[in-house]
C-alpha cells in the first residue's frame, strides 16, 4: 500500500493534468514510456529518487513505473 504525505490532496487532479501535458510536450520521453509499458525492461528493479519535483520529473517517474518498484521523495524549494 502506497503512503502519501501531501499538503493538499485537492490539487491531485490538476497535477495529473500537468503530467499529461508534459507527456504531450516531451515526445522522446513519451516514446520511451510507451516502449517501457510494453517491454517492462525495469522488471523487479527498485528506483528511488529524491529531487525537486516538476511536471517533467513527475512524468519521468511515471515513465519508469511499468515493472519497477519506484519511490519519489520531494521537498519544495523555497
Amino acid at each position: 500500500m502506497a503512503k502519501y504525505d501531501v499538503k493538499d490532496i485537492n490539487l491531485a487532479k490538476k497535477g495529473k493534468l500537468r503530467i499529461e501535458w508534459a507527456a504531450q510536450e516531451m515526445p522522446v520521453l513519451r516514446s520511451i514510456s510507451e516502449r517501457f509499458a510494453k517491454e517492462k525492461p525495469l522488471q523487479s528493479i527498485r528506483i528511488v529518487a529524491c529531487l525537486h519535483v516538476t511536471t517533467e520529473t513527475a512524468f519521468l517517474m511515471e515513465t519508469l513505473k511499468p515493472g519497477a518498484h519506484n519511490s519519489l521523495s520531494a521537498r519544495p524549494i523555497r
